[in-house]
Formats: C-alpha cells, structure tokens, sequence
C-alpha cells in the first residue's frame, strides 16, 4: 500500500549476525507484513492493530519502531521484535492516509485532509494545518535546519515541509512556526496532473535551493528548484519538464508517449534515476540533469528493450489452428447468439481427409453431445437467463467494464432485477451500491433505472447490510445525494401545487370559450311565392324587433352609417328572437 517502505533494522549487541533487511508491507485486511529481503521469506506478521486497509507505513529512524495508519481513523505504533502494538490513539475525525516522521525522529506527520503535527512521547497534537480538500498521498520534510540560525533549535521549529494530495494539482509546503497562528501554506507548486510519485533533496545549507522531481498521473516529469525563503503567493512553475516518447519509424510515423512511472534523486543530486514502460517490466536508467532547458523529450525505443508477450506464459490451454474463413465466438459477451450454420455439403466435404462410409456430424448434433441447447444459440438478440444476468453483474463489477454494467443495469423488468440480485452473492452488495451511487449522480433517466435496483437490494440484502460495521461511511454518499434530492422535493410540491391551480385555470376558461354555440336555425320557415312582400315583412319584422330592443342597442357606440346599425340590429334580433313568435308573426 502507497509503495513498501525497506529500513535495515539496527540489531542489537548480541544479535550483530541477525541482522536483516526487512520490508514492512500494508495489506487491505488491516495487518502488516514484514517481508526479510535476505531469506527471501514472510519473517513476521502483525495483526490486532487496525481493523480497516492500511494506507500507509514509516519505519522510524532509530529504534525498531514503525508507524503505520489506516480507514479505522487511528495510528499505531508497533514494536517489530514482539511483534505486538506498543501504542494506538486517534489520529483524525476521517481515515489517515499518510505518515511522516522528522528528521530527529521525536515528531510525526500524519495528514487525511486535515494535518497534524504529533508529539512521539505524550502523543498530543503539537501543531495543526489546514491540509487539502481531498485525502493527502504525499508528506515530507524539506528542510533539516531551521533558515534563521540566529534562534537556537528545538528540532522542529522553522522546518519546511511538503504535502500533496489526490486530484489536486498543486503541491502545498507548510512551515512550522513557534506559535500556533498560522495554519495555511506559505508556498505551493503547480504541476499538469496528479503527483503520483514525489522524490526530493533536502538542502541542508541555507542557500542551497530545494531540489523536487514530481511524477505526475498523465507520464510527465517535473523538476522544481527553489530557496525556501518565507511566503510566496504565486504558485511556482517547474523548471524543467521531461517526458519519454518512441521514435516512431518502424511503420507508424507517429511517436507515441512512454508513461514515467517515478523518479529519484542520486546521492550527488545532479543526475535522476528514471523508472519508465511498464509497471510489468519496468526499465530504470540514469539520467544527468540539464536545468537550463524548460522541456525536454527523451526518445526511447522501449519495443527493442521491453517485448512483453501474453502469449508466452506457461499454460495448458492449446488454441487450435483455425481458418481464416472460420468466425470465432468469444465466450462470456452479453447478447453473444450468433445462428448456428451447417456446414455445407459437396466441396467441402470432398477437402476433409475422412474415411469413407464416415458421416460427418452436424454442429447440432455436436452442440447436443455438449448439452448446448441449440434453441437458445440461436434465437437472434436473446437477452441472457437470470442465472447469467448474475454472473455477468458479478463479472462486470469485478473487471470495473462499462459496456456489461450497462447491459445488465439497463435492464427494466422488476423479475429480472430481483432475480439477479437474490442470486448475487454477498460479497459484491457493496460494489454493486458504489456503482449505483455513481450512475445515480448521472441523467435522471438512468437515475430512475438504478432506484429500481437500490430499491432490490434494500429489500433483499437488508440483514446482510445491517451487520457491516462500517456502513454508514460505506452509504455516506448515497445519503447525501438522497438528501440533497430530497430538499427540493418540498419546494418542487409547492411549485406543482401553484402550477397545477394556473393551468387549470386556464383550462376551465378555455372550456367555457369552447362551448359550442345554440342551434339558431328556426324549426319552422314560411316562405311566399312574392319577393317583394317577403321583403316588406322581414323590414316590419326587423322594426318592430329594433323597437324591442332599443335599451341594448343604447349601451353600444352610436354609428354613423345607417346600413350598418340595420344590419346590427337584425343580427340582435334574430339571436334573441325565439323560433315560436317567430312563426306566429310571420
């Protein structure tokens, strides 16, 4: 865990040819290895220490202590020759991620986002800084003499050192001071990506500048050289800049990025020992420093160094020899049902070397002697079983592959879902919520698929949940996205109320603008054979109905053209008139 820490332990006396070489590593469990370099075997194992991963272990520089911490929250000093724990207190309020002890060996570094700074013998915070936003990965010290030499020296005040933490692209150098007012960094350095690895030489002269090499997670190589020298506001640029790439001749024009996976400075501080290629095989090679150049690329042809071969391991698996007209399957795709074809007789059969009266069996047969069911090879675009719906989520979890998450994820029958998650095992509940938790911070339309399967595994895994220590930082996602979904629910039901009365307001005016009009047309109609005395009886008719309604047409605008206020008045008429009088008075 975050790179084995090798010391040689100091023997004692009487123990002179017992000396050893041993490397302590941290395990996921919560207990330590202590590995022996020179026997080449497990010496010792410490348990009863943490009950979480350990992120991080610190030999220290005198005694055979080691300090180790953890997710439990707590830091642990174990004594190495008895292999039990000699002292363990709280170290912050969250997990520890990282331990440094100072150069004199009585104070202790330890940092989660926050960072303090312990006394070793009444084990109490001596100083506190801010720390990062994130979990520090990175703690050093800079300096071992204070700059100002005109006080005398504790072993601890006036000191530099550096932090940096994940996702965070600055690198921060605190400065301890004799009192307790400031807690922010005094300076910062600025790097492309996240420091993956951070090497440095420690100026033990007060003009001697600080030399920093910081592995970044995108392959580059910064080198900083600076004077600690007090507060600087503006965070510092690199210097010199190196990255590796391929020449690209053989075929492919085009030169391709060799990752730098960490750095070191040599003894004599002017040359770096590189570690570059792959994490397999890596290549080291050393490197002379040119500062005066702000960017360098070195051309490495890693292809005639490195030839890593997948092929080449011993396995007992014999791949047959197939033809270039043959399509191979691969096993384990979801969705995989391509239609079984026969092979086909006539040429073909003449090409097979088989003796004669020898039938060739079809594939169908040959699926059959393997208890394939053909019918389920060859139904075009099945969705796979419950059985392998589990297995798949398993799989896909396990390898972290996007594409069978969202095959089995995307699924939308609430069978399936259960199905899949009653037949899971226990150990991939966890996992499977860390990936819901993910995709639920996504659109809201895979959000609403992936409440169908929180809603599943609640239901179904819920005693199993109940009995993890550790759930609710497990969880702790989970709740606050649930609860900051959660707040805006009153204020969305007040907005829906308001909405829902407005629109429908202005449905019901609507409605009543659509009520479709009264039937006007008359049920009985006289008509006369004379024009003219038609005309004169709708005139007497449109009179005597202008003399009714006199007072209606009073509240209306007066009119100047005759015509039209006759015509106005025969529309009024006629609206008002009922279909009876009508009748009678015609």
């Amino acid at each position: 865990q975050d790179g084995p820490q090798r010391k040689k332990r100091k023997s004692e006396a009487g123990e002179v040819d017992k000396q050893l070489d041993i490397l302590a590593i941290g395990t996921a469990v919560g207990s330590i290895l202590l590995y022996s370099t020179v026997k080449g075997e497990l010496q010792s194992k410490l348990d009863d220490g943490h009950d979480s991963r350990v992120n991080c272990v610190r030999w220290h520089q005198e005694n055979c202590c080691l300090y180790s911490c953890s997710d439990d929250k707590h830091i642990v000093e174990w004594n190495t020759q008895t292999c039990k724990v000699k002292c363990k207190w709280k170290g912050d309020n969250s997990s520890v991620t990282c331990l440094c002890i100072s150069p004199d060996g009585k104070m202790l570094l330890s940092a989660g986002r926050t960072i303090k700074l312990w006394d070793l013998e009444t084990k109490e915070v001596y100083r506190q800084f801010t720390g990062h936003a994130t979990s520090v990965s990175s703690l050093m010290f800079t300096t071992v003499k204070p700059m100002n030499e005109s006080k005398p020296f504790d072993g601890i005040t006036g000191l530099y050192f550096l932090s940096g933490a994940i996702h965070d692209r600055l690198l921060s150098v605190w400065y301890i001071r004799s009192d307790r007012k400031e807690k922010n960094a005094v300076m910062s350095f600025t790097v492309t990506d996240e420091p993956t690895f951070v090497d440095l030489a420690v100026s033990e002269v007060k003009e001697e500048p600080v030399k920093l090499a910081v592995v970044c997670r995108d392959g580059q190589l910064h080198l900083f050289e600076h004077i600690l020298n007090g507060y600087c506001k503006k965070p510092l640029t690199s210097n010199c800049t190196i990255q590796i790439a391929t020449p690209g001749n053989d075929g492919d024009s085009t030169p391709k990025p060799v990752p730098i996976l960490a750095a070191a400075f040599c003894t004599d501080k002017q040359s770096l020992l590189l570690v570059y290629g792959n994490t397999l095989q890596p290549i080291i090679e050393k490197v002379s420093l040119n500062t005066s150049e702000p960017h360098i690329c070195l051309v490495r042809d890693i292809q005639k160094v490195l030839s890593l071969k997948t092929d080449a391991a011993l396995t007992k698996v014999k791949t047959p020899v197939v033809n270039s007209d043959t399509k191979v399957l691969v096993p384990g795709i979801p969705g995989h049902s391509t239609a079984v074809k026969t092979p086909a007789s006539g040429k073909e059969k003449k090409k097979n070397k088989r003796k004669p009266g020898d039938a060739e069996e079809s594939i169908e047969e040959r699926l059959g002697a393997l208890d394939i069911d053909v019918s389920k090879v060859k139904t075009p675009g099945g969705l796979p079983q419950t059985d392998s719906f589990a297995v798949l989520l398993v799989q896909g979890l396990e390898s972290n592959d996007a594409e069978i998450l969202n095959k089995v994820l995307n699924t939308r029958k609430e069978t399936i879902v259960k199905n899949t998650v009653a037949r899971m095992p226990i150990y991939a509940v966890i996992p499977l919520l860390h990936e819901l938790t993910k995709r639920l911070q996504g659109n809201p339309y895979s959000a609403s698929l992936m409440v169908r399967w929180l809603k599943s595994v609640f239901t179904l895994h819920a005693s199993y949940l109940s009995t993890l220590p550790d759930l609710i930082p497990q969880l702790g996602m989970l709740y606050q996205l649930m609860e900051s979904r959660v707040k805006t629910l009153q204020k969305l039901s007040r907005l829906h109320g308001r909405l829902f009365i407005l629109v429908t307001q202005v449905a019901a005016s609507q409605t009543v603008q659509d009520v479709p009009e009264v039937n006007q047309t008359a049920k009985l109609v006289y008509e006369d054979d004379s024009s003219e005395e038609e005309g004169s009886d709708d005139e007497m008719i449109a009179d005597k109905d202008s003399d009714e309604n006199w007072d209606e047409d009073e509240e209306k605008e007066e009119q100047s053209d005759e015509q039209d206020m006759t015509v106005e008045k025969e529309i009024n008429g006629d609206s008002d008139l009922e279909p009876e009088n009508e009748s009678e008075e015609e």
